[in-house]
């Protein structure tokens, strides 16, 4: 199921556009590109592809931009490519409502590794329509949070370690397995993506996340989820 998904790629440049398509087409993905950022929408609405790739540095409509535009009308999972690796560039990118964010250049193995694991989330996501334990409920079909009865906004990305964390409650889980299981394999290189993601998290769930009392830290280890607070 997964092989047979929808891949839509976005880059005002038309070889590495070409060069991602054969690579993403030769494992198996329907493949589409498109250069002009400004009719990806018309051409989302008609395909419904089921993942995108949005270049960040394009005319116009760069990819942090597009993902907005994106999100404000479907969850699908977007990756942004960028030759920028800084750490603010990241946060802007996952703030925008990107779900991973690769730097180029990357490895044919690392890529079709992260397209794996968002399509193969997107489809777990779609599976249940809710979990509530402790203070939280967690609503997978409209992606939708609850924390002691207030709503909280999340980006997809927030949402997805949230919700991994919420399926092993009161448990420490390692950082190479949190990377893993919301990254990809090749993120477990990437532990900034922990910190930068949990103290964000902690900003919307916790009533002081100067005190978290939901996402705990087990120091030189990972994190556990505590739901009852």
């Amino acid at each position: 199921m997964i092989a047979k998904s929808r891949v839509l790629v976005v880059d005002a440049e038309p070889m590495p556009a070409q060069d991602l398509g054969r690579m993403l087409a030769s494992s198996g993905y329907q493949v589409r590109t498109v250069s002009e950022p400004e009719s990806v929408l018309a051409s989302f609405g008609e395909w419904r592809p089921h993942l995108v790739f949005a270049d960040r540095h394009m005319p116009r409509i760069d990819g942090i931009e597009l993902c907005r535009r994106i999100r404000a009308i479907s969850k699908v999972p977007v990756v942004v490519l960028s030759t920028d690796g800084e750490e603010r560039d990241l946060v802007e990118a996952f703030d925008s409502g990107a779900d991973d964010y690769l730097t180029r250049p990357y490895g044919t193995n690392e890529l079709l590794a992260r397209t794996r694991a968002l399509l193969r989330r997107s489809a777990d996501d779609l599976s249940e329509d809710a979990l509530e334990l402790g203070d939280f409920r967690i609503d997978f079909a409209d992606r939708r949070v609850q924390v002691a009865g207030r709503d909280v906004r999340l980006t997809p990305k927030e949402f997805n370690l949230l919700v991994y964390l919420a399926r092993h409650p009161d448990r420490v889980i390692e950082h190479a397995r949190l990377l893993r299981a919301v990254w990809g394999e090749p993120a477990q290189d990437h532990p900034e993506y922990l910190r930068v993601f949990i103290g964000q998290l902690r900003k919307k769930v916790e009533q002081d996340a100067a005190r978290p009392r939901y996402l705990l830290t087990e120091a030189w280890v990972g994190y556990r989820f505590n739901p009852n607070g």
